[in-house]
């Protein structure tokens, strides 16, 4: 079985965790060698890029572990990239191209990312590194790397959508997709969302974004009355509630339908800051025939919890911190520190819950 194989892996992994959490621990594979009596780094070395195992089996293994803890039919899938700055040109993928976590161009590394929010936690839950032109039409490049010769270039877009088809055939429950404009604003990412997996969204997209014509910005600003403007929570965060006023209208479409039952709406959204007004964000949705403005601002929220979980990650896991140059190795690194980051949210979330439950039990003060 899959989560039999799986299971020494787990183990491993989160002793590596237990040993980077002791005060002044190392992150780098040659000191935590040291740091746990090794003689040599080897036998960390080994696990990620001699031993036999399959990265995308353990992935597997970890959908089913954080739908089990944090699974809930509230569940949100949330799609997004994140850089890894590196030196030189021989790790897999690494080239000068826009990092978002840098803020600018920078030699790094692209992974694109999947992760599963509900209202008992997030955990990122799906990765793969994305290989630019200059690698995939370079195949002595790509196998000096240890590519496979199969793997052929994708966009991010591309990426992203086989992530959620993979999410979708696991036992992920969830109905919505969010994402920020790099993947909103491509027509062929929602229709296949609405028209293959027939799911729900509310993705970010570019104010420049042409709705039946002219652009978002141009007819929220129009269209949407000072009365139309709603205060709404985009859902907590470190400070409390994350409010804005959000604007929605619904767009003048055919209505998806099965048989002669509509289905689902398509919606035009506006998010603009309320300490600063000129602040506005702009949002495309396909949503059930119920849904309301604040169920829409409640997904678009959602997308902030995977760059929680980046930060989380990086900061706690060592999502950032390898020193692989190997295809292999990038996907058995990223995939085991993902598996730290949920066992953490895991806990994280029973303790909340335990703390609820406790709560509950104290008898009211008359």
């Amino acid at each position: 079985m899959p989560g039999e194989r799986a299971r020494p892996v787990r183990e491993a992994a989160r002793e590596t965790r237990w040993w980077k959490h002791q005060q002044g621990a190392p992150s780098r594979p040659h000191q935590l060698a040291e740091w746990a009596g090794h003689a040599t780094p080897d036998g960390l070395q080994y696990l990620l890029s001699r031993s036999r195992w399959d990265a995308d089996r353990v992935r597997d293994d970890l959908q089913q572990y954080v739908a089990d803890q944090l699974g809930h039919e509230d569940g949100v899938l949330i799609v997004d990239d994140t850089g890894f700055v590196k030196k030189g040109i021989t790790s897999a993928g690494v080239q000068r191209q826009y990092s978002g976590t840098a803020g600018r161009t920078e030699n790094c590394q692209i992974g694109v990312f999947a992760a599963y929010a509900t209202s008992r936690g997030h955990a990122l839950v799906d990765r793969d590194l994305y290989l630019p032109r200059s690698w995939t039409d370079d195949r002595d490049r790509c196998r000096a790397a240890h590519i496979p010769d199969d793997r052929a270039f994708a966009t991010k877009n591309d990426l992203a959508r086989d992530m959620i088809r993979r999410a979708h055939a696991s036992p992920l429950r969830f109905r919505w997709v969010t994402a920020d404009a790099a993947y909103g604003q491509d027509s062929r990412f929602r229709r296949f969302l609405e028209d293959d997996l027939k799911l729900h969204y509310v993705v970010a997209v570019p104010k420049s974004q042409q709705v039946h014509g002219p652009r978002i910005e141009d007819r929220i600003r129009r269209e949407a009355p000072p009365e139309a403007w709603q205060r709404l929570s985009a859902g907590p965060g470190a400070k409390g509630e994350r409010s804005y006023d959000w604007a929605g209208a619904l767009l003048p479409v055919v209505e998806e339908r099965d048989g002669d039952k509509p289905t689902r709406r398509r919606w035009m959204l506006a998010r603009r800051s309320i300490s600063k007004p000129d602040e506005i964000a702009y949002f495309l949705a396909s949503a059930p025939l119920d849904a309301t403005l604040a169920d829409l601002a409640r997904i678009a929220g959602c997308r902030w919890k995977i760059e929680e979980c980046f930060q989380s990650a990086k900061n706690e896991c060592g999502l950032d911190e390898y020193e692989v140059r190997r295809y292999t190795g990038w996907y058995r690194h990223i995939t085991l520190a993902m598996l730290a980051h949920a066992f953490l949210a895991a806990m994280a979330a029973q303790e909340r819950e335990r703390v609820w439950l406790c709560l509950s039990e104290i008898p009211s003060q008359a």
